[in-house]
């Protein structure tokens, strides 16, 4: 019998084992531009940099504490008129692929995002646009497509595109702050 799956606020005794699943997709696939994964301390300064803002950074846990992935939602872009956009990131364990985990953590993050009252619109950058798997994802939960930078990242020995999606959250553009 499968294990049931919470989904439920990241804890920092959980950032190792989402580093270990962050750590395989940068060093093996294109959803990530680093190169390198990032050492513990830096995963968790920027997980604390994301929880302190009171942005979401959920985890998909079995009963016995394996984590088999997360999300999040981050500042869009730092400077002070993107104030309510936030970009996402959905990140699942390679042993746990298509059991729904994507779709349950990024609609968890949405979800708390429209409780925040104050984000209006949810990007998602993607790496490479042969990911299927996240296109649809965001497709699937109401994001379209806005566009495509082509060649923008050089990784694995050949050029990246990026896929931009966008989704309103709560009322959108369609009442003022």
């Amino acid at each position: 019998m499968p294990q049931a799956i919470t989904i439920r606020p990241a804890v920092e005794t959980d950032l190792p084992q989402a580093l270990k699943i962050y750590g395989h997709h940068v060093l093996h696939g294109l959803a990530s531009f680093e190169e390198q994964p990032p050492e513990l301390a830096d995963f968790t300064r920027r997980w604390k940099a994301i929880v302190e803002k009171d942005l979401p950074y959920v985890v998909a846990v079995t009963e016995t504490g394996n984590l088999l992935g997360y999300a999040y939602a981050g500042p869009y872009r730092a400077r002070p008129a993107y104030r309510h956009s936030v970009e996402d990131s959905v990140y699942v364990a390679p042993d746990a692929p298509r059991q729904g985990l994507g779709k349950r953590l990024l609609s968890r993050v949405i979800e708390d995002c429209e409780t925040l009252g104050w984000v209006r619109q949810m990007i998602a950058i993607i790496g490479n646009s042969g990911n299927d798997g996240s296109i649809g994802l965001h497709a699937h939960l109401g994001f379209e497509m806005v566009g495509t930078l082509k060649s923008v990242g050089f990784k694995h020995g050949g050029w990246v595109d990026t896929v931009m999606m966008q989704r309103a959250i709560s009322n959108g553009d369609t009442v003022l702050p």
